[in-house]
């Protein structure tokens, strides 16, 4: 488990229709790795927050998770290719670019890069 920051997010829970698409759809952008803790949960470990996912009705709008790319396109493309719905295409903000997409249980996500 990485080191834990104060005040800063540490965890994240997603609720999902269905955990195994949930878990294909992050595998294949992010290359994020998962733990089963039984049926209905599953977790993932990052270098920067870890997170999980429950089995449930997700609902949208609740929170917006941003994740880091180093390269937005290539982020973008895998995105598009695992299922995800690009709600708002690549645009300048002051610091850097971002877009933000929907996954495959309706989550609203962001990717941002310098």
């Amino acid at each position: 488990m990485q080191k834990l920051k104060h005040e800063q997010i540490q965890y994240i829970e997603f609720l999902s229709a269905d955990i195994h698409r949930a878990k294909d759809f992050y595998n294949k952008c992010f290359g994020w790795r998962f733990t089963d803790y039984g049926p209905n949960y599953t977790a993932f470990e990052g270098d920067y927050v870890d997170g999980g996912f429950t089995t449930g009705e997700p609902i949208n709008g609740t929170i917006l998770v941003i994740l880091y790319s180093a390269n937005l396109e290539a982020t973008r493309d895998k995105v598009l290719a695992a299922g995800g719905i690009i709600v708002q295409d690549i645009f300048s903000f002051p610091g850097g670019r971002r877009f933000q997409f929907t996954d495959p249980d309706g989550y609203e996500l962001a990717v941002w890069s310098e």
